[in-house]
């Protein structure tokens, strides 16, 4: 089959690139390279048909998306303290680029899997979070997924296909600031024998999800005939942000401990999915936990 990835030289789109290839699908892939990086791809680039490009250019998504069966929607800004500094451009890129495929999905009739974020409930009410909870942003990126969330069912009432996956806190191999940033960023200060940096107290909770789950819970969405949803993508079990830098320092075996700094703006205070309509629909479990990656990332890198 033929499919596009939007922001497939990024962190998920590079990682579902490569799996769409590995299978024997036909991919485009798009991005402007602004986050994401083609050495992301070096291993399949010539596999695959690149072209540089931004979600906001209609008339080249029209070009490119025409005559393919899906389209797996990746690209975003997707940094909460930048959408606080430039609030319009995250709306640009994430809610009028996102448009440009859902309207062109429903003029051509293909199927969209695109990537909606559970920063869209906010700071929950009740745990763990289900799709029905009250959608309720805190921040400028967590608007614009609500936004896309509202287009996604508009278009979808005119004929359009699309599913929403919200996802979680992501981690795994070519990890970006952007996603899951807290991981990266621990693991980048323990490389230089830095002890982890916590905004806050470290309260926080998080639902970590690896990134080859995600990867399988989009093409069982691309290839479930349901074509309207918004379904979580998370494990069900949640872990302190303080926790999480206890146990990386644990695995590296360095004497280290926490550091904190003051809370960040438009953080959210607790996170953990429910998964279980993942499961009904998509048949989807994760199986890849945060414990078992990081015992083998961590050694790979220090040793």
């Amino acid at each position: 089959m033929r499919f596009v990835v939007t922001g497939g030289a990024g962190f998920v789109g590079s990682h579902l690139v490569r799996a769409l290839s590995d299978a024997g699908h036909s991919v485009i892939v798009i991005d402007n390279l602004k986050t994401g990086k083609k050495e992301n791809m070096v291993k399949f680039i010539d596999t695959v048909e690149f072209v540089e490009g931004d979600i906001r250019d209609h008339e080249m998504l029209k070009k490119k998306l025409a005559n393919v069966d899906g389209v797996f929607h990746e690209a975003a800004l997707a940094s909460v303290p930048d959408s606080f500094r430039i609030p319009d451009e995250y709306h640009d890129v994430n809610v009028r680029g996102t448009e440009n495929i859902f309207r062109l999905a429903k003029e051509d009739g293909f199927k969209v899997v695109y990537a909606s974020s559970s920063s869209v409930y906010g700071n929950p009410i009740k745990i763990p979070i289900r799709e029905d909870h009250p959608r309720n942003p805190i921040n400028p990126y967590a608007q614009t997924k609500l936004d896309d969330e509202k287009l996604a069912q508009k278009y979808s009432e005119q004929g359009a296909s699309i599913i929403g996956l919200r996802y979680f806190n992501i981690f795994g191999e070519r990890q970006s600031k952007e996603y899951a940033g807290v991981i990266k960023k621990f693991l980048n200060n323990i490389y230089e024998n830095k002890p982890p940096m916590i905004n806050g107290d470290g309260s926080q909770t998080r639902d970590f999800v690896y990134v080859g789950d995600v990867v399988n819970a989009n093409m069982a969405a691309m290839e479930n005939p349901i074509k309207h949803a918004f379904i979580n993508i998370g494990t069900g079990h949640s872990i302190t942000i303080l926790e999480l830098a206890k146990m990386i320092i644990e695995e590296s075996g360095l004497a280290l401990s926490p550091a904190h700094r003051s809370t960040l703006e438009g953080d959210i205070k607790e996170s953990v999915a429910d998964a279980s309509l993942a499961e009904e629909l998509l048949k989807w479990t994760p199986k890849v936990t945060l414990n078992d990656w990081l015992k083998v990332a961590i050694p790979a890198r220090i040793n």
